[in-house]
């Protein structure tokens, strides 16, 4: 059989087929996992769970999939295992202490070095024993290489792969790399990492993940703005104000400290989470539901942002964050900001896009606030009570709800402010919500794309944010100082008045409970 007789695969299940001749057969290359840093916090808390729920729900059939660990640590089968069991916990299972130890059996480790070939050239010859086991035809198999790894290690470990532990893919196997963030500091070295790695694989094999297009209510966003008649025609300038995306947390770097240091708020959320939401909030209807169509509007988007103003940034640094003694005693690193993006283009122009993300902050959620223009010709006189807001939570507590003017009830006509209020762990009992990295891995499996970020958006998104990046790390702008356990800098209040935000006053959004 010629290599050129397999010539059509369809990817749009788990498990795909391809054509021979004339004839459909499924593809019965067998699936190679490799989580490459798997000694790591990452791996451990991360990759490795979102694998064991794969596994519980059935995607990961064992007589079809091995997963390999790779790190330079020297320890045995077993002693990983160990390491992971504990992270194992799952509530889709009905027999959870069976199911880990079942899983754990489904992992081989290999140590090795990241840039030395006799690694590799190991790690290949185990996955190759495994195909051989589950007789897949040479180049039939998959092999899915997961960097839990620093981003300073990816172009090695990219070589020794295609090097030396790439699936030969003349007879519809593939190989695929999912690389995490940081892509880079800024955008020369973002670019420099994605000439490296471009070098060595197409795009198509790259998929560089950002754990926040995998929530829920992050994939949710499409459905609501195109599937709902009424959000069209008020999804524009002449209705929405301003749009808020926030991301609190209420500890700080907590043993992370050296970490956070070299990268800051706006680096590690802001420019790749926070602005991948926006992407979403604000691009215009791609043609399809096809990744690239959307990939595309995304691009658009950040091509329309104008560049940053200094007056329209506030930074913080919360008391006590340079108490770490992995940070240094001077450091300029801001762990609060807030960023006034502008958007021109015609639906957006003149809406303030305000991104504000914090630690050791006095609460912890995330969540996409668009607040609507005042009503005009206000007959009821409420406009002190606030505005008609949109208020989708990302975390915790999944919600969406929409603020809105009623009738308080009573024989008087006076209003209130209420809420249409969806509530996940309500409406949807007995669901459970699947983590963000299980979704993502499951689609890099399936060989979609729509959730991960292309080359040329990462290009788009540094460009945006480089420029205020350099002014920070040049010790042009300084953080202002606040109190941990509260709002953040009083100065981040004020820019968000300046910029048309209206805060409702006496209103809490309370979650119902079951």
């Amino acid at each position: 059989m010629g290599s050129g007789e397999w010539c059509l695969q369809k990817r749009d299940s788990f498990k795909s087929e391809t054509l021979v001749g004339n004839e459909t057969v499924p593809e019965i290359g067998c699936l190679s996992i490799i989580v490459l840093g798997a000694s790591g916090d990452l791996a451990k808390k991360k990759t490795f769970p979102a694998l064991f729920h794969l596994y519980c729900q059935g995607f990961l059939p064992p007589n079809e999939v091995h997963i390999f660990g790779y790190a330079r640590t020297k320890i045995s089968d077993d002693e990983l295992r160990n390491r992971i069991r504990g992270y194992l916990v799952s509530e889709r299972s009905a027999s959870p202490s069976k199911d880990v130890s079942k899983f754990l059996q489904l992992i081989k480790y290999v140590s090795g070095s990241y840039d030395a070939a006799e690694g590799f050239q190991m790690l290949d010859k185990e996955i190759s024993k495994h195909e051989t086991s589950k007789n897949s035809l040479e180049g039939s198999s998959r092999r899915l290489f997961y960097l839990a790894l620093p981003p300073s290690v990816y172009p090695s470990v990219c070589r020794m792969i295609r090097r030396y532990s790439m699936n030969k893919s003349n007879l519809g196997g593939w190989t695929r790399i999912v690389v995490e963030k940081p892509f880079g500091r800024d955008l020369g070295s973002a670019e420099e990492l994605s000439s490296q790695i471009g070098e060595l694989f197409d795009e198509p094999q790259i998929y560089r993940i950002d754990h926040y297009l995998g929530k829920e209510l992050v994939q949710n966003l499409l459905v609501l703005r195109f599937a709902n008649r009424f959000f069209l025609p008020l999804w524009n300038r002449d209705n929405i104000d301003n749009v808020q995306i926030v991301f609190r947390e209420d500890f700080g770097t907590e043993g992370r400290g050296g970490y956070f240091d070299e990268y800051g708020i706006i680096r590690d959320i802001i420019q790749n989470h926070l602005l991948q939401v926006l992407c979403l909030v604000a691009m215009e209807k791609p043609v399809s539901l096809k990744p690239e169509h959307i990939r595309d509007e995304k691009v658009k988007v950040l091509q329309s942002v104008l560049p940053i103003k200094d007056e329209e940034v506030v930074l913080g640094q919360y008391e006590g964050y340079r108490d770490d003694p992995t940070v240094p005693d001077h450091s300029n690193t801001p762990t609060f900001a807030t960023v006034v993006l502008r958007i021109h283009n015609e639906r957006w122009e003149g809406v303030p896009f305000i991104l504000k993300a914090g630690k050791a902050l006095n609460s912890r959620k995330a969540e996409i606030r668009v607040q609507f223009k005042d009503v005009p010709g206000d007959i009821f006189k409420c406009k002190k009570q606030g505005r008609n807001e949109f208020v989708i939570r990302l975390q915790p507590s999944e919600a969406m709800y929409m603020k809105l003017m009623v009738k308080q009830p009573g024989l008087e006509m006076s209003t209130v402010q209420s809420e249409l209020d969806l509530s996940y762990r309500q409406r949807y009992q007995g669901v459970t919500i699947p983590e963000a990295y299980e979704r993502l891995i499951l689609d890099t499996i399936r060989g979609d794309q729509q959730h991960f970020v292309r080359r040329d958006e990462l290009k788009a998104a540094w460009e945006i944010f480089t420029p205020l990046l350099h002014r920070i790390d040049n010790g042009e702008m300084k953080p202002i100082p606040y109190q941990a356990g509260s709002r953040g800098p009083a100065e981040a209040d004020e820019l968000l008045e300046k910029a048309g935000y209206v805060q409702t006053h006496g209103y809490i959004w309370i979650p119902p409970t079951l």
